[in-house]
């Protein structure tokens, strides 16, 4: 099994938003914003090649949406997901396989994109898409607070496509890599967590975004259940620490991974590092 760090690019978002209920006076001390309360966030996606699969988790904003739209985000950093994946050395036709965590637009945006014609097209186009069929009703009938970050263009393509595949429950989906379902951030979130040599690997997409969201209380403001959050979040981390696993940030633009240890605080990270350091 090979990893690579595929980077999508970073894009800016309220501080208030990303820390929930926490005063600013405490997460600005863990996590820098700029003048405008504004935290740079990562769009640090995960190529898995087993030899027989390459299997792409997450995909970034992708490039469909107007520029007003974008102008709220901030776009920045030099990455693209294109450009990220020749540096590895795939080409887009490469991929077997799309692991979506969930289908907020900074996750999926970049399954598809514009052709010549302003038509959709498959970005990947000998893959198969995954996503929880939770997630899946969710986004069909979202509720009032996801439906803004749902757009129809990132993912009907693909099931019109007849290339979406749906994840029924957590579990084995290929040999070392396993699927866990949270509901807490959004119904039916994926977790994939990968047996890579003698570690587990966790991607925690939104379930915990960024290192200093590691404190029970400290749940985004877009959690749709921030109280299954906690519960989701502190059982979680309760086997990582148990087991050494080592937690793979999608969202922190200054950490990529680390480990986890109990302290009188509760579970706090212990050393971060980067992926490279493993590989």
């Amino acid at each position: 099994m090979k990893l690579s760090i595929i980077d999508a690019g970073n894009f800016m978002c309220d501080g208030g938003a990303v820390f929930g209920v926490v005063p600013k006076k405490m997460w600005e001390k863990q996590y820098p914003c700029d003048e405008e309360n504004f935290c740079n966030l990562a769009m640090r996606c995960l190529l898995i090649d087993t030899g027989d699969r390459r299997i792409l988790i997450d995909t970034g904003v992708g490039n469909k949406q107007s520029e007003k739209f974008y102008s709220y985000y901030k776009l920045n950093g030099e990455a693209t997901l294109a450009g990220s994946l020749t540096k590895a050395g795939y080409s887009p036709g490469d991929i077997t396989d799309v692991v979506l965590t969930h289908l907020h637009f900074d996750h999926c945006g970049g399954c598809v994109e514009w052709d010549d014609t302003q038509q959709p097209k498959l970005v990947f186009p000998h893959a198969d898409y995954w996503v929880s069929q939770d997630q899946w009703d969710n986004y069909l009938d979202p509720n009032v607070r996801e439906g803004a970050v749902y757009f129809p263009e990132n993912m009907m393509p693909i099931k019109e496509a007849n290339r979406l595949k749906v994840v029924e429950a957590s579990g084995e989906w290929l040999p070392g890599v396993e699927l866990r379902l949270f509901n807490g951030h959004t119904p039916g979130q994926i977790v994939p967590v990968i047996h890579y040599k003698d570690k587990t690997i966790a991607y925690m997409g939104d379930l915990i975004p960024v290192a200093a969201s590691m404190p029970l209380p400290w749940v985004s403001a877009y959690d749709v259940n921030p109280l299954a959050s906690m519960k989701e979040k502190e059982t979680f981390l309760e086997e990582a620490a148990q087991n050494g696993y080592i937690l793979f940030f999608e969202h922190d633009l200054y950490n990529q991974c680390c480990t986890v240890t109990s302290t009188e605080k509760g579970i706090r990270c212990d050393e971060t590092f980067p992926l490279s350091t493993i590989l």
